[in-house]
Parts: structure tokens; sequence; C-alpha cells
């Protein structure tokens, strides 16, 4: 689905608009783990069909009914959409192109050997570590540590995408507003907001590890980590498109892929060191972890990134 996604934004959206068009969409995601985890708690307490089960058959009904209005709703480009005006339609492919009939050639060799690609591979990656940590870290957390009850942790739990759904709409207006004509360069602003959006939340990690028996205190500072973390989607979510608008849906496989080892590695760093004692100490040497791996994700991008389009997205296309 995410490579779908910029596959059509680079389709649909003006390139003075792609963080706020890519954040928005993506703020999707984090509404759906709010609502998830709220449902989730709830239902897993409450539901019928004894209880956990009706999560399943909750989520899994409002997928059909998403995939319904999916194949209804969603056209492959302005031209191709039969019921948008003509002025929206004539804006669109002068601002973003006719969409090309061909296929164009993928460049394996550049693209797996770029550096900016790398870097931002590595970037994901570390974003995605500190992202998991929370998402399936936080309920274990709030649960062992903090001593919250299912019905509890999923609201506690749900509070931190609530911020960054909240987050990812205004780091996409406030990038491409700080990248117009004048202001900055794409590379700086991405650097800058990659750099926040790591940064901030592995203190704030840091820090909770250190609250004591202050709930409240550790509760607000995850909701802040996340919060800032979204600094970070408004880079590496984004910078595909920056890349190479041509192959932008390969590029967001590329890196999707490389963070998805995070999402893997993350939940194993953390049971490991949390499943015989899973105390405050344990789960302090969780969030060092998790704050070493953004500390370095934040150096390779700062060496390395760039939100310039690289020399190969034009490459000659096939027939």
């Amino acid at each position: 689905m995410l490579p779908a996604t910029h596959a059509l934004l680079s389709r649909w959206t003006p390139k003075t608009q792609t963080t706020r068009a890519v954040t928005v969409a993506f703020s999707g995601q984090e509404c759906g783990l709010v609502i998830g985890m709220l449902l989730g708690g709830v239902l897993s307490d409450h539901g019928f069909a004894s209880g956990w089960p009706s999560v399943f058959y909750v989520f899994g009904t409002t997928g059909c009914v998403w995939s319904a209005a999916w194949f209804v709703l969603c056209y492959n480009s302005p031209s191709t959409h039969p019921r948008i005006s003509t002025a929206e339609r004539e804006y669109l492919q002068a601002a973003v192109g006719a969409a090309s009939a061909e296929r164009p050639a993928t460049p394996w060799n550049k693209i797996l050997t770029s550096a900016p690609l790398l870097a931002c591979c590595v970037a994901k990656f570390a974003h995605n570590w500190g992202y998991h940590t929370v998402l399936d870290g936080l309920p274990l957390f709030y649960f062992d540590v903090l001593g919250f009850n299912m019905t509890e942790n999923g609201f506690l739990a749900s509070l931190p995408f609530l911020a960054a759904c909240i987050m990812l709409v205004v780091t996409g207006w406030l990038s491409d507003w700080m990248r117009a004509p004048g202001r900055l360069s794409t590379t700086t602003v991405r650097k800058i907001f990659l750099s926040c959006g790591l940064l901030f939340p592995s203190a704030l990690f840091i820090l909770s590890g250190f609250f004591g028996c202050n709930r409240g205190l550790v509760v607000l500072t995850m909701i802040l980590a996340l919060g800032c973390a979204a600094f970070a989607w408004a880079c590496v979510t984004v910078n595909s498109l920056d890349l190479s608008v041509t192959h932008a849906a390969t590029l967001l496989g590329i890196t999707n892929s490389t963070a998805t080892v995070a999402s893997i590695a993350a939940p194993h760093v953390f049971g490991a060191l949390t499943f015989n004692r899973s105390t405050r100490a344990q789960w302090r040497k969780v969030f060092y972890i998790t704050a070493a791996v953004e500390w370095f994700g934040t150096i390779v991008y700062l060496l390395f990134g760039s939100g310039e389009p690289q020399d190969w997205q034009n490459e000659e296309k096939s027939s």
C-alpha cells in the first residue's frame, strides 16, 4: 500500500506541496492507531465473542469496507478521474505534468549505490526503531512498570499517536513553507526536520526512565516524544519523492523494507531485555539503545542525505 500511495502522490501533487500531501496521507495511519488502541482495549475487555476475538472481526470488516471505497474513489491520475472539475484537472496537469503511458526503466545499479538513498534508508531504520519501541513496547511498559489496566492502557498508549497525527499535518505544512523559493533549500529543511525528529525523542526516551513512579510525567514524555518524531516523518517519508518523482514508489519500497527490519529487531531487543524482569531499570536499557540508534541515523543522514532530484531519475524509458 505504501509504495502505491507514493506512486499516486507523484501524479497528483505539485512539487511545492509534496511534504504536506504525504504527511496528511500518512496522518491517517496515526489516526488509525489511535482508534485501534482505544477500541482494541475496550473490545478486549468488554467486546463480543469473548472479548479479544471481536477486535479482529471489527477491524477486518473495516478493512473490507475501506477496500470497496478505494476501488470506487481512487484513480491513476487527474486525466483519468471522471469527477474532478476541468479547472482542477488543468491545474494539476500543469503543476505535476501528464502521466506518461510508457513504463520507465529502473536504473537499479544507480539506485542501490545512491548515497542519499542509502542515507534515507538508515534514517528511516532509526526512525522506525523508535516508532516501534513506542508502538510495540509502550503497552507492555505501561502495564508492567506503571500498572495500568487494559482499558487505561489502550487509552494512554494511543495518546502519543494522536500527538503524531496532529503534528504530521503541522510539520508537513511547516516544511513546505520553509523550502519555498527564497527561503531554505529542500536538503537543508530535510536535515533540520530529521535531526529534530530523532534527537528530541531520543532525549525524551532517556528522561522517561528517570521519572520514578510519576505516571503522569512518563505519559506526557511519551506523548511529546512521538509528537516530536513527526518531524522525522516529514523527511523520511517524503525523501523518495525528492530524489526521484519517476521512481518514488520503488524508492519508498526500498526504504520501507529497510525500516521494516527495525520494526522486527526493536521488539526482539526490548523483549529480550524485559522477558525475565520487566522493570524500570531494564526499560532504561531499552531507551538507551533506542537513543543510540536514533543518534546514528541522524549522523548518517546529516553527512549523506539530500533533498535534490538525482541525475538517474530521468533515465531513458523502456518501450
